[in-house]
């Protein structure tokens, strides 16, 4: 069953939209490459702040900083499992990448698929 690994990240403020897809499109083939079926990224448009709780507060988002919802797909978990760890040991995705969002504060988990309509 499809499994999906989902990221709430906050975008550093000096990174523009451009710049964040420039950088998402380079990560995206290297998932696909490692068995991911499907890379989506979504750059901030209609994020109201809640009453309680909201994507900024999840993430802490800081003045000028923009916040990206994304989501891969995986044919099914143990496929995710393998294919995380060679992303992770990819040289292309290594600790010399800059990233252009504050890792610490990224909200990400792994979701079995029960609704797919």
């Amino acid at each position: 069953m499809t499994y999906i690994d989902g990221f709430l990240a906050p975008i550093l403020a000096d990174t523009t939209e451009d710049a964040y897809r420039d950088f998402a499109a380079k990560a995206a083939p290297i998932f696909r490459e490692h068995g991911a079926i499907r890379v989506v990224e979504g750059w901030e448009d209609d994020v109201p702040d809640g009453k309680q709780t909201d994507f900024r507060r999840a993430v802490a988002l800081k003045q000028g900083e923009k916040v990206v919802f994304s989501w891969i797909e995986w044919p099914d978990k143990a496929t995710r499992d393998a294919g995380m760890k060679k992303v992770m040991e990819d040289p292309r995705m290594g600790p010399d990448t800059p990233m252009p969002f504050d890792g610490p504060r990224m909200v990400f988990g792994g979701f079995r698929v029960i609704v797919d309509e």
